[in-house]
């Protein structure tokens, strides 16, 4: 914990207000991943943009990149796949500081950073997958605070934060699901959205989007079963400033049906009350047993068809078109939603990818963020054989242009060693600039597409050997996956690559730095 030996910590404290910065995971209040004041890197140079560093991750077996970093001023803030975070020189890679999230959680938790960091107020603030959040000095990387969300042994914390008016809001999900032993009582996890003061992490309210699970009975094998249970939130919050709203989306029931499933929540920011709500799956219970050949009756819902897995993982966008108020999403079922941000009434859908209905989840679906740039929503669809980025008229919906994960993504570069690997698959959000429009694939490649036309202007393939600037060598893969896209501030493009599935199974993973 603090500055690593010979780095000089920043003078002054970041300000998360400053033009250019990108200080949260959704952008700005709005959700927008827009980065409005991008002028170096165009549509017309784009071409020209180069590695300017990367930074290899000491892990090996095991490890996923996954916390999109958070870059304010002249730093550069994100979680590490080795229980550490780090805050390094944005444009050089060079070390400011480092903390060791385990010097704040006990051992028999997982404190390894799975969302991205939001920084405010001289603070930066980030959760880790056993369920614990922290404030650390943006300036020395000493901790300000801890706590922990839930003690749960399956919670954590995917949703990334975001800060307003002195609170910070983060979503709390669980892995509970994913548990395959058949003698586990299955399931006790329930989701939840916390309010937290930023200055001293005091809980000020909370939402939970599940009735507490009672036991209604036993499995097959008679262990006992828990009911509604699940309804974790993936994803991260977003707030209209103007009516203190905040909208968060929440994914399916693990047991039972029951709660806030499938869901996009308006609350007061508050005091976590109810201005409205939206479900738009009529049922939904799953969990692992679900993609099972013979689930027996560990997944009810597989014959009825409610073992859906159509999660709202995907952060929400707020739109302004002329005097009205919009708030869209999209869903693994495929289709973005969008409402009317005062009432929940329905402004329109759009059917954007097809599920599969194998009982695997919605694979096929839009899986995490989009982005608005004021003109034209980006919207990317994951496994839709293949992925495919959208451009969305935001105000009825309508499909402006399609461009599908190039059909060459697992043929070329160094996913072509590894066939048995690659997909064409859009796994991480998508993310704007003036005139270009980033999304990364499970083909381990970056790319930048015209945002009038959907054309690819320039793509990066991460899937090759780098040496990194704190001496290690590691190797890129599939492209973070679980929300973490691209981000774009002060003339630099950085990017996390090493997500599943995995290319290379005992390389170090890396963050990566582009500038012209």
């Amino acid at each position: 914990m603090g500055n690593v030996a010979g780095a000089e910590p920043s003078t002054s404290p970041p300000r998360a207000g400053d033009n250019g910065n990108w200080a949260t995971w959704q952008k700005d209040l709005t959700g927008s991943r827009f980065a409005a004041a991008e002028h170096r890197i165009t549509a017309d140079n784009v071409e020209n943009l180069k590695l300017k560093w990367a930074f290899v991750y000491p892990t090996t077996t095991g490890s996923m990149t996954r916390s999109e970093p958070a870059v304010v001023g002249d730093t550069i803030y994100f979680g590490g796949t080795d229980g550490k975070f780090y805050a390094r020189d944005a444009r050089s890679g060079a070390a400011k500081w480092e903390f060791d999230l385990a010097s704040a959680s006990p051992d028999d938790t997982r404190p390894v950073v799975w969302d991205g960091p939001a920084v405010s107020d001289g603070k930066v603030f980030f959760g880790d997958a056993g369920g614990y959040f922290y404030a650390l000095d943006t300036r020395t990387g000493s901790l300000k605070w801890s706590t922990r969300l839930d003690t749960h042994p399956y919670a954590g914390v995917t949703s990334s934060p975001i800060v307003h008016e002195g609170r910070v809001y983060v979503g709390v999900s669980g892995t509970e699901n994913a548990e395959e032993r058949l003698d586990y009582p299955c399931c006790t996890f329930r989701g939840h959205l916390d309010s937290l003061d930023a200055d001293t992490g005091e809980l000020t309210w909370r939402y939970y989007t599940v009735p507490e699970p009672r036991q209604t009975g036993t499995w097959p094998n008679g262990v006992p079963k828990y009911e509604p249970s699940g309804v974790g939130v993936w994803s991260s919050p977003v707030i209209d400033p103007r009516t203190g709203t905040l909208y968060i989306g929440t994914g399916q029931n693990y047991t039972g049906s029951g709660g806030d499933f499938d869901t996009l929540l308006a609350l007061d920011a508050r005091t976590g009350g109810v201005r409205w709500k939206n479900q738009v799956t009529k049922a939904d219970t799953w969990r692992v047993e679900c993609t099972k050949p013979d689930p027996g009756g560990y997944c009810p819902g597989l014959a009825d068809g409610t073992a859906l897995d159509y999660d709202i993982g995907a952060t929400p966008n707020i739109v302004r078109l002329g005097d009205r108020t919009l708030v869209g999403v999209g869903q693994k079922s495929g289709v973005y939603h969008m409402f009317d941000a005062r009432t929940g009434t329905v402004e329109w859908r759009r059917q954007l990818g097809v599920p599969d209905g194998s009982g695997g989840g919605g694979q096929r679906g839009i899986q995490w963020g989009s982005s608005y740039d004021g003109k034209r929503l980006y919207i990317a669809s994951y496994k839709a054989e293949p992925g495919t980025l959208f451009a969305v008229d935001p105000a009825d919906g309508h499909v402006l242009w399609r461009t599908p994960n190039p059909a060459d993504g697992c043929t070329t570069g160094g996913a072509a060693q590894y066939p048995e690997v690659c997909s064409l698959a859009h796994g991480p959000a998508a993310t704007s600039s003036p005139g270009l429009v980033w999304e990364a694939s499970n083909d381990g490649k970056l790319r930048a597409y015209d945002s009038a036309t959907g054309r690819v202007r320039w793509t990066y393939d991460t899937i090759r050997t780098f040496t990194g600037v704190n001496g290690l060598e590691g190797m890129g893969s599939t492209i973070s996956g679980t929300g973490g896209g691209a981000v774009i501030a002060h003339g630099m493009v950085y990017v996390q690559s090493g997500y599943l599935p995995a290319y290379g199974k005992d390389k170090r993973r890396v963050l990566l730095a582009f500038g012209i």
